[in-house]
C-alpha cells in the first residue's frame, strides 16, 4: 500500500467502518432484523439506518467544515449523538 499516502486518521476511519460492518454483520446474524417505522418516514432495517446515519454524518461534517471555524471534534460527537438516536428511534 506505499503508492497511498495513509495516514493515521484515514486509517482508523477505515478501520471503523470495517469494524462496524462486521459487527452489524454479526447481530445481523445472531438477532435477524425485520423493518420498522420510526421518526424516519419509512420503514428501515438496522443497516438502513447505519447507511442514512453514516451519510448524514458526512454532510454534517462537510458543513460544519464549511460554514465554522470550531473544533472538527464537536461535529464528530455531534455526529455520535445522532447515530445513537438514529439507530435506536429511526
Amino acid at each position: 500500500m506505499a503508492w497511498m499516502s495513509w495516514t493515521l486518521p484515514t486509517a482508523l476511519f477505515f478501520i471503523g467502518i470495517g469494524v462496524i460492518l462486521v459487527g452489524m454483520t454479526a447481530w445481523q446474524i445472531a438477532s435477524p432484523c425485520v423493518e420498522r417505522r420510526g421518526f424516519l418516514p419509512l420503514d428501515t432495517t438496522r443497516g438502513d439506518r447505519l447507511f442514512i446515519g453514516l451519510l448524514s454524518s458526512a454532510f454534517i461534517h462537510l458543513a460544519f467544515v464549511a460554514l465554522t471555524d470550531a473544533n472538527l471534534m464537536v461535529a464528530t460527537v455531534l455526529c455520535a449523538i445522532w447515530m445513537i438516536i438514529l439507530m435506536r428511534w429511526g
